[in-house]
C-alpha cells in the first residue's frame, strides 16, 4: 500500500492531482472536523441524467484517490436542492394541470404527479437515490428541505442576518441595475400559499432574526429566517451550504465557473473555509452544441447502456474532463475498445503505471481482468456482414476464432456480442452504403480472393511485395486462421497493384465489402469471420451482388 501511495503522490492522472489539493487544504485548515467531505449537488426538478452521472462518478474517482495518499477518514454527500421553487413544469410527466397549479412551490410540497410518493420532489430524491444505488456509489444523502426545516440551517442563516449587508454586496456586483433593485439573498415561504416568494426585503432584523416583506399582493409579513420558513437564493445557498457542511471539495460544469469567487466569498463571509473545487468542460452532441435537459440533444443513461457497458461509460467520464467533448453514439465503439485495453495494460503494469491507468480510477485496487478476445468494433464488423439479429449468431463465429471461449467463461465478450448487434441494427445497418470496384480495385480484389484460396498465391503476393520494396528476407509460414498473416497479404496485394496510398486500397475494401468507409484491420476480420466465408464476400462484391 506504501508503494501505491507513493505513486499517488506523484501521479499525473487528475483524480490524484485534486485528491493532493484537498489533503493539502485539509492539513492546512484549523479546525480539523476529522474527516474529508465531498459533497456533489442535484436539482430535483427533474430525472437524473448522465451529467449526474459524470459528476457522482468524478467526484468519487478523486475521494477514492485521496483514501489512497491518506488514512484521513472521507464522505460523499449528495445534496439535493428540493427546496426550490417549481418554476417549470416537465413535459414529461402527467397530471400538468395539477403541477401548474402548485406552480413557485418547494418541491418538496408539490404533490407527486405520479401519486407514489409524499410529493414530486421526494419522487425524484427517489429515482436519484435508485439511480446512484444501481451504480454501487457509496454517498450520504440529504435533503435541502430536511436541514432547512430541522434547524441543521439555523445557525448558518442567523449569520447571513447578521452579515446581510455584506453577502448583498457580494451579489449585488453581479446583478444588472433591474434585478438589483428588488434582490434579496432571502427568498419567504408564503405562510398561506406556501410559494417560494421572490420579493424585495423591507427589513433584515438581526434582533430577532426575521424579515419583512410585502407579498405579491402588498400585505406586509414578518418570518423567522430559521425553522424553514425561509430559503436562500441559490448562489448564497451554495456558499453557505459549505459553510454550514464544512463541505471540503466539490466540482460542477463550466456554466458554473464565473460564479466560483461569489460562492466562496460568500462561503468566507459566513464564518466558513471554501472548498477545493474542480470545473469540468461540458458535453456537446454531434453537431458540437452544448447538450442540454429541455433539448433533449444528447445521450442520455440508458442508451449508452443499451449499446455498452457502464465501464466503458465511466471510461468516457474519465478521460480529459476539462475538455469539451462529443457525446453522440459514434463515441461508444472506440470507449468500449480503449477500455478493455487498458484493462489488458494493466495486468502488465507495476505500481507507478497503474496508478495512471484509467481502469484503477473505475474500479479502485480492484481491477478486473479482460476477457474481450475479440475487440468491440471487430464485433460490430461481424454483426454487419452476417447481418446479426441476435448475439447467438456471432458467437458462432467467435467460437471458431475462440474455441475456449464461452458466454459462461466470457461474460464481457458474451455481453459485448448482444451490445454489437443492438448497434449494428440501430447505427450501421441504415447507414449502409456499398459500391461497385474500379479496375483497379477490381484486379486487386480478385487477386486477394485468390491469395486467400491458396498459400502458394499468398506467399507469392507476399515476395512480390519484398521484392519491389528490396526487402531480402524469408517469407513467413502461410497460416490462414493467423490474423497477421491475412494482414500481411492485404498489405501485399495493395502494394503490387500501386495504389498511391494504401489507405485507398483499404477503405475500397470497407465500401465494396462493408457499406462504410472505415473498418476493422482486414487480416483481423478474415480470420475472424473465415477465409472461406471472406472469400464468398469478396466474390459478392465483384459480381454486384452486395450494392
Amino acid at each position: 500500500m506504501s508503494d501505491l501511495r507513493d505513486a499517488g503522490m506523484s501521479s499525473k492522472a487528475w483524480p490524484f492531482e485534486e485528491a493532493r489539493k484537498v489533503l493539502k487544504r485539509y492539513e492546512q485548515s484549523k479546525d480539523k472536523k476529522g474527516f474529508v467531505l465531498f459533497e456533489t449537488g442535484y436539482g430535483p426538478s427533474g430525472l437524473p441524467h448522465i451529467g449526474t452521472f459524470g459528476e457522482v462518478l468524478r467526484t468519487t474517482m478523486i475521494r477514492r484517490a485521496f483514501e489512497v495518499i491518506s488514512d484521513i477518514p472521507t464522505r460523499l454527500i449528495c445534496f439535493s436542492d428540493d427546496m426550490d421553487g417549481m418554476r417549470k413544469v416537465p413535459g414529461n410527466v402527467p397530471n400538468q394541470e395539477m403541477l401548474k397549479e402548485n406552480a413557485q412551490r418547494p418541491l418538496t410540497s408539490v404533490p407527486d404527479p405520479f401519486g407514489e410518493f409524499e410529493s414530486f420532489g421526494h419522487h425524484n430524491n427517489a429515482m436519484l437515490r435508485r439511480f446512484l444505488d444501481t451504480f454501487g456509489f457509496e454517498y450520504e444523502f440529504y435533503s435541502a428541505t430536511e436541514f432547512y426545516k430541522s434547524g441543521r440551517f439555523d445557525e448558518v442563516l442567523k449569520r447571513a442576518v447578521d452579515k446581510y449587508d455584506e453577502v448583498m454586496a457580494v451579489m449585488l456586483k453581479s446583478l444588472r441595475d433591474e434585478r438589483a433593485a428588488s434582490y434579496s439573498i432571502f427568498l419567504p415561504i408564503h405562510p398561506e400559499t406556501g410559494r417560494v416568494l421572490y420579493v424585495p426585503m423591507k427589513s433584515v432584523n438581526r434582533d430577532d432574526y426575521t424579515i419583512t416583506f410585502d407579498d405579491e399582493e402588498g400585505r406586509e409579513w414578518t418570518l423567522p429566517v430559521t425553522g424553514g420558513n425561509v430559503k436562500l437564493q441559490w448562489k448564497p445557498d451554495f456558499g453557505a451550504r459549505w459553510a454550514a457542511l464544512g463541505v471540503d471539495f466539490e466540482m460542477y460544469g463550466k456554466d458554473h465557473s464565473t460564479n466560483t469567487p461569489i460562492y466562496d466569498r460568500i462561503c468566507e463571509i459566513l464564518g466558513g473555509k471554501k472548498p477545493e473545487h474542480f470545473t469540468y468542460e461540458l458535453f456537446l452532441d454531434s453537431s458540437g452544441q452544448k447538450i442540454s435537459k429541455s433539448s433533449g440533444n444528447g445521450l442520455t443513461i440508458d442508451e449508452w447502456l443499451t449499446y455498452a457497458s457502464t465501464e466503458s461509460l465511466s471510461y468516457f467520464m474519465y478521460q480529459k474532463p476539462k475538455t469539451a467533448k462529443r457525446m453522440h453514439f459514434d463515441v461508444i465503439p472506440r470507449a468500449m475498445d480503449e477500455y478493455h485495453q487498458q484493462l489488458r495494460a494493466y495486468a502488465k503494469q507495476d505500481v507507478t503505471q497503474r496508478a495512471n491507468n484509467p481502469v484503477f480510477h473505475i474500479h479502485g485496487a480492484d481491477v478486473p481482468a479482460s476477457d474481450m478476445v475479440v475487440p468491440f468494433t471487430m464485433l460490430l464488423n461481424l454483426a454487419s456482414v452476417a447481418g446479426a439479429e441476435d448475439k447467438d449468431q456471432l458467437w458462432g463465429y467467435i467460437k471458431r476464432y475462440a474455441p475456449e471461449a464461452t458466454a459462461e467463461t466470457h461474460p464481457q465478450l458474451d455481453a459485448a456480442a448482444g451490445y454489437a448487434v443492438r448497434y449494428y441494427n440501430d447505427f450501421v445497418k441504415p447507414e449502409k452504403t456499398f459500391r461497385v470496384p474500379t479496375e483497379q480495385e477490381r484486379a486487386a480484389m480478385t487477386d486477394l480472393m485468390a491469395a486467400f484460396g491458396s498459400a502458394e498465391l499468398a506467399l507469392s503476393e507476399i515476395a512480390k511485395k519484398n521484392a519491389a520494396d528490396g526487402v531480402d528476407e524469408a517469407l513467413p509460414e502461410a497460416d490462414f486462421t493467423d490474423g497477421d498473416f491475412l494482414q500481411t497479404v492485404v498489405f501485399a496485394v495493395g502494394k503490387n497493384h500501386e495504389f498511391d496510398n494504401l489507405r485507398d486500397w483499404f477503405k475500397a475494401l470497407y465500401e465494396v465489402l462493408l457499406g462504410q468507409s472505415e473498418g476493422p484491420r482486414f487480416g483481423s476480420f478474415a480470420a475472424l469471420y473465415g477465409v472461406n466465408e471472406t472469400i464468398d464476400l469478396i466474390a459478392k462484391g465483384l459480381a454486384g451482388e452486395l450494392a
